[in-house]
């Protein structure tokens, strides 16, 4: 039975770029997965899925061109559950899939969805993954109630969840002043088109957060800080001038300010390390790190970063723009820019909350970013219970990145447990 929600809906504003960097090559998808302790069962996961989407109406949709807009459409068809791939995060392409968004998959145990950015960020596909486990669950006779990451479906969605809230909160008078330059890769001998090898970390959450304790700083930022250190010590010695390291790290913007809308509600820091300045020790990169996420992840500082983005979608001069025009600028951009001033991505969604009676089913949550560009270490991290899954998204065939990440911490006393679709 499909939902009686609106026809239509605007592009959030940071879903808009999305659609324009869409290409043969590469497209902005990432994947959220729940691995239950017993085999799934596709025909209930196809049941309960066709149950679940109704609540969810900015999901149900598909993407369609206005003269100056993308803008997203009712789908009236059901979506198709698929056996999992190996290679996952694979470009979304329009017109397959039904013209879905979305992909759910199975596997033994696991459930999968692949989700296109546009549709939401982390946090609002965690809520779409929680959700749809719940309901499965219930159809193997599980009783799940409500709450945490699992909406009750008898509840009708609200504005609020369908809500753009960078209209709503994008309100400072300051606008961030952004100055990025290009910085380091590591580069190797690169895969073949959307092809990505992925490297699964599962740990126990309190050791790593233990280890972090030990440098007095959070598990997003030590984490960060192995990456740039990982990093520095990757870049070649004997240059003149060595060049700027940069963590982009998402935030949850509703840590900030009170909503609930299960659609794009990020941004995005940049935390640099400048090896020209001289040597760092691992204790001057956590300290550099800390103040940095301090500084940033500040609710003025965070409104002043969401009003610059608003400011870009109301120009007058762009918003008369065709949408011809404005997708063929921002693919131009994205191809001679792509992750030019990003040496690696750390997204930590966080600890999924869940109904009490639906933690004896759940092994694990995972979250995978898409395929970088340039980018060999792009890292999801998120928590379930005391299990931590740390994932690592490198479109280069060498794994010295990953290697030396998860080799850092069990040196720092954490046990990993390592998992790969690498041969």
């Amino acid at each position: 039975m499909k939902n009686a929600g609106q026809d239509w809906y605007q592009l959030d504003n940071a879903a808009k770029i999305f659609p324009g960097q869409n290409s043969r090559t590469w497209s902005n998808v990432f994947r959220v997965g729940v691995e239950l302790r017993e085999t799934v069962d596709p025909a209930l996961l196809q049941q309960a899925l066709e149950q679940v989407l109704p609540r969810f109406p900015t999901f149900d949709v598909k993407i369609k061109h206005g003269f100056f807009w993308h803008y997203f459409e009712k789908n009236p068809q059901i979506p198709e559950v698929q056996p999992d791939v190996k290679n996952i995060c694979y470009r979304i392409n329009f017109k397959e899939n039904r013209g879905f968004l979305f992909r759910v998959y199975y596997h033994d145990r696991r459930i999968a969805v692949d989700f296109f950015h546009a549709l939401g960020d982390g946090y609002a596909n965690t809520v779409f993954v929680s959700t749809l486990a719940a309901q499965y669950l219930r159809l193997r006779g599980a009783e799940i109630p409500p709450g945490g990451a699992v909406l009750n479906l008898g509840d009708p969605p609200t504005e609020e969840e369908q809500s753009d809230a960078y209209r709503q909160y994008a309100s400072s008078k300051a606008k961030y002043d952004r100055h990025d330059k290009a910085v380091y890769h590591a580069v190797s001998e690169k895969e073949g088109r959307h092809l990505c090898n992925y490297t699964v970390g599962v740990m126990s959450a309190a050791q790593v957060k233990q280890a972090a304790r030990r440098w007095d700083c959070t598990v997003t930022e030590y984490l960060v800080a192995l990456l740039l250190d990982i990093h520095y010590h990757m870049q070649p010695d004997g240059k003149k001038k060595p060049k700027e390291l940069c963590v982009q790290v998402p935030v949850n913007l509703r840590r900030h300010f009170p909503s609930k809308t299960l659609r794009n509600f990020v941004v995005c820091l940049r935390i640099k390390l400048n090896p020209a300045m001289g040597d760092y020790g691992f204790d001057e990169i956590v300290r550099l790190v800390r103040l940095q996420m301090q500084l940033q992840n500040e609710k003025k500082f965070l409104n002043s970063m969401m009003t610059q983005n608003m400011k870009v979608e109301r120009n007058p001069l762009l918003r008369a723009t065709p949408l011809l025009i404005k997708d063929l600028g921002v693919g131009i951009s994205f191809a001679v820019t792509a992750e030019q001033t990003t040496t690696a991505l750390l997204s930590n969604i966080g600890r999924v909350e869940l109904p009490e009676e639906m933690y004896p089913y759940i092994e694990k949550y995972m979250f995978f970013t898409g395929p970088g560009q340039r980018n060999g270490g792009r890292c999801g991290v998120i928590t379930c219970g005391d299990t931590l899954c740390l994932t690592v998204s490198n479109c280069y065939r060498d794994a010295a990145i990953e290697r030396a990440l998860f080799t850092r911490l069990v040196k720092a006393g954490v046990h990993v447990k390592v998992e790969s679709n690498r041969e």
